[in-house]
Parts: structure tokens; sequence; C-alpha cells
């Protein structure tokens, strides 16, 4: 990096400029989407929410749940015009809802998805896309066939600013050369839901069983997953996994305690990515080592760790050209400074809605997600079978 390049950037990072596209999160006034909501459990209800902020883009026309008791929960985000029923084909078959947002239980997603786009429908499709590879290559074909439906998934770190940032920042060699990702997301917790009647177990606690779920790898660990294959363009090569049910004795199929290590050859990097329900110290983690820094990220914050050589070049330099002064905190660490942030998911919701308007690819689209969830597919059965997964090019 020649010393021009070198202390623009240094004042862009003292000074907390934006780094990212902030078309990307601009506003596009005009025809107000109406929206069924497909699945009304806990995140159903939280996009619910999101989408009660953002009335000039949509409308909620329909709810649907099989579960009584969540179409009751989801009542307060319904008119009395709103369509509610357990079937989800009678939201499909509503002239006037032009998309679907999807929050059923994974295994729900492929087929609810695919109706949907036969339906005429724009679809938002929660992570992870779909539960296994083979309805991941089913959805990019049919896409294929309806070139005028967007389909986005939700993995909503690619529309964070603070996570575009970091993107950016890796792009402009903030960090060197990154040979090393260390990735967590714990809690000291069961991870069950209350159970209204205990013969809704399987419908209500479906994330603990393989018949339904994923696990912990889909359901949080895929977001991190997904951001670097999007901030790097890569993808793994091999997967190495490992865990067990360690600690809740209780019924569950899927882990409470897992581990994956993610091998990237082409960038020379490895990717370690794990979870347990046995403790919460941790929390949320997620480093990225280079030879030139580290980034620590939470979900809402960021930290840049320049080496120490690295260091010495910022403060010399920002001594010179007179830039803002760099705050470092007790650790070492400079905050990534981005615009006031909203939910992740406000962000996703935003593109979303222009994509339909604007008729354009989002960012997190089918083939982005079917990447992903070949990542969670090939990580769960290198978990489950002790072993080493390979990646196949030829499928995504």
């Amino acid at each position: 990096m020649n010393r021009k390049d070198f202390l623009q950037k240094t004042a862009l990072l003292a000074s907390g400029i934006l780094l990212s596209n902030t078309s990307l999160h601009a506003i596009i006034r005009g025809k107000k989407i109406n929206i069924g909501i497909i699945g009304c459990g806990d995140r159903g209800k939280g996009m619910m929410e999101i989408i009660d902020q953002m009335p000039e883009q949509f409308k909620i026309l329909g709810i649907c749940d099989i579960l009584d008791f969540r179409l009751k929960e989801a009542l307060p985000y319904a008119t009395s015009a709103t369509l509610k029923t357990k079937d989800y084909r009678h939201i499909l078959d509503n002239r006037s809802i032009d998309a679907v947002l999807i929050a059923t239980p994974l295994n729900m997603h492929f087929q609810i998805a695919k109706d949907a786009l036969l339906s005429g429908k724009h679809v938002y499709l929660e992570k992870t896309m779909t539960y296994n590879i083979s309805e991941a290559i089913q959805l990019i074909d049919l896409t294929k066939q309806y070139p005028g439906l967007i389909l986005e998934v939700g993995h909503q770190y690619r529309y964070t600013p603070l996570y575009f940032k970091v993107k950016e920042m890796i792009a402009n060699n903030y960090l060197g050369k990154v040979t090393q990702i260390d990735c967590r997301w714990d809690r000291n917790s069961n991870w069950r839901r209350p159970l209204p009647d205990p013969s809704l177990e399987r419908q209500i606690n479906w994330r603990m069983y393989k018949e339904y779920s994923g696990g912990l790898v889909a359901e949080l660990l895929s977001h991190q997953m997904d951001f670097i294959n999007w901030a790097f363009d890569t993808h793994p090569d091999e997967i190495l996994g490992t865990g067990g049910i360690d600690y809740y004795k209780d019924g569950r199929e899927t882990y409470d305690n897992v581990q994956v290590m993610l091998r990237y050859k082409k960038e020379g990097m490895i990717g370690n990515f794990g979870a347990t329900c046995g403790n919460g110290h941790d929390g949320f983690l997620f480093k990225i080592k280079g030879t030139r820094g580290m980034v620590s990220l939470l979900v809402n914050e960021g930290y840049f760790y320049p080496e120490k050589s690295i260091l010495q070049e910022y403060s010399t330099v920002d001594g010179v050209t007179g830039a803002t002064k760099i705050t470092i905190n007790k650790d070492g660490g400079i905050p990534i400074q981005v615009e006031n942030s909203k939910d992740g998911s406000w962000y996703a919701l935003q593109d979303f809605y222009n994509c339909i308007v604007n008729k354009r690819t989002p960012v997190s689209n089918v083939y982005t997600g079917a990447r992903t969830a070949y990542c969670v597919h090939l990580a769960n059965n290198a978990i489950y079978n002790n072993g080493i997964e390979k990646w196949r090019p030829e499928l995504v």
C-alpha cells in the first residue's frame, strides 16, 4: 500500500466515515407491498414487529400458523381485514398478496417457497434456505423459471452497516492476509420453548429434532459462515466436525455441543465455528485474524485491533496528517464507526422491498443461500459422522 492510499484509509478509519454503498440502504418510495407471514413463532413475530415499522413499504395482509395460540399471538400485527389461516395455501391463493415471508421450521422451507413461486409470489425465506442441498438445487432451478419473482434469503449480516463495513475493510487490506477465523455462539440454557400442551413438543421444539432442524449449525452458526462466504467470495473446500448431546439428556436429537473446522484452501484460511448450550460466557464471538490486524465483532458492535507494528504506523501517520485522533480502548482496539444502525433484519427487508420495486437481484439470493445451505449440510454431516466432508463445486 502506498503512502497516499495509507493516509486516505487511516483518515477514513479515524473519522468513522461509513465505507458501505449508501444506496444499498436507500428507501425507494412507491408501491406498497402486500405481504403474508407464514409462520408466527418467535422469528415470525419478530419480523412482523419490524414490518410494522415500515408502513410505507409493507402491509401485512395475511398471517398463517398451524398452531392456534401462535395465530393469536400474531393478532396485534393484524387488522380485521387481515386473512388469518392455519393453511398457508390460503395465503398463496389470495391474489391481493404480493409476497410472503416464510418463518417456519427448516424442513418446511423448500415446499412452501416452491409453492409460493408457483403461485406468483415474491419470497423472503428465513435462513437456512433449505433443509438439504437437493432442495437448494431444486430452488435454484425453479427461480430460473420465474425470473420476474424475487427470492431473498434471511442472512441479514449482508445488509447490516457494521458487517458491510467490515467486508470493505477486508477488501481494502486493513487486516492483511487473513488466515484464521474464530466464531462462537454460546448460551447456558436448554434452548427449549415452553409448552402449552405436552403433545406439541415436536412442533414447538422442532429445533431439537433432526426431522425438522439443522440444529445449532443451521440456526446460529450459519450467519457467520454466510458472512465469510460473502466477505471473501468463497466457500470451504473441506469441513471437519464433531459434537454430541453432552449436557441436556432430555430426548433431543440435535446436538447441544458442536464444533466444526472449515478449510478454505484457495484463501489459505481456517475457520473455527462452535456452539454450546452449556456455557454462556462468550455468547456471540466473531474474530477475523490477519497479518495486519484483527476484527472482533458482536452483533451490533465491532473493534479493529491492528498488529503492534501497524498500530505504530497508524499513530505516526495520524500525527503527521492531523486527522481526527484515533480512539483506542483499553484492549488496544479501535471502534469501528458506522451510522446509527437499525436491526439487521430491517435493512434486509428494505432490500427485499427495493428488489421487488426495482426488479433486481438481492444481495442474499437463491445462489448465495444455496452456498451457505451446503456449508450447513456438510458441517452437520461431518458432526454426526465424526468425519471430513469435501465440497463438490458442481452442486452450487
